[in-house]
């Protein structure tokens, strides 16, 4: 899976479980097939610290970037925190599933289905699409829970418009999460 900013483990995890808790995702079976192309990942059940990363013969640790000469070092995703938090997140995304209408879904699907448009354009649109949504919903909402749950929700509604588009909308919406909500999601994980 293509990184972006570091690591995409707790966004892919965590859009995975999402999906997969959604009472309304007609694409389960194309879903669990994400695990055999390597496009989720499977989170532990514990933390993994420095001093349990594997040292390479070049010195490094493996499996870690280095941010500003210093090595950064992720920690593991505990499996039932993600299931957790995706099954309150798929709930509010229910509530917000009928705020968003069929036409802004159909134009989405249309991006996607353009293999000619590069990603860093798709992901632009999705942000838009959701940058729109988000100034909809109601304020005493926080406003990163919302855009992450509204991207979510429109992830979930594009697949289920076309399930062939699973692995490039997953994809697109990891890497926005990613750059858009990384922080919000490792202080909801450790919350």
């Amino acid at each position: 899976m293509e990184q972006v900013n570091g690591s995409v483990q707790m966004e892919s995890a965590l859009l995975f479980s999402f999906l997969e808790v959604s009472p309304d995702c007609t694409f389960r079976e194309q879903l669990h097939s994400l695990r055999s192309q390597e496009m989720v990942f499977v989170p532990q059940s514990k933390y993994c610290y420095d001093d349990e990363m594997e040292l390479q013969t070049d010195g490094n640790r493996s499996g870690h970037l280095l941010q500003n000469g210093e090595p950064v070092f992720e920690p593991q995703v505990d499996e039932e925190v993600v299931r957790l938090i995706a099954a309150q997140l798929a709930e509010i995304g229910d509530q917000f599933d009928k705020e968003i209408q069929t036409r802004l879904v159909n134009d989405l699907v249309q991006q996607f289905l353009n293999e000619n448009l590069p990603g860093e354009a798709i992901t632009r649109h999705m942000s838009e699409a959701v940058d729109g949504l988000v100034h909809a919903m109601p304020p005493d909402m926080e406003q990163e829970k919302a855009t992450l749950v509204l991207a979510m929700v429109l992830t979930k509604k594009i697949v289920n418009t076309v399930p062939s588009l699973l692995p490039r909308v997953f994809r697109t919406t990891v890497n926005y999460i990613n750059q858009h909500l990384h922080n919000y999601i490792v202080r909801m994980l450790r919350g």
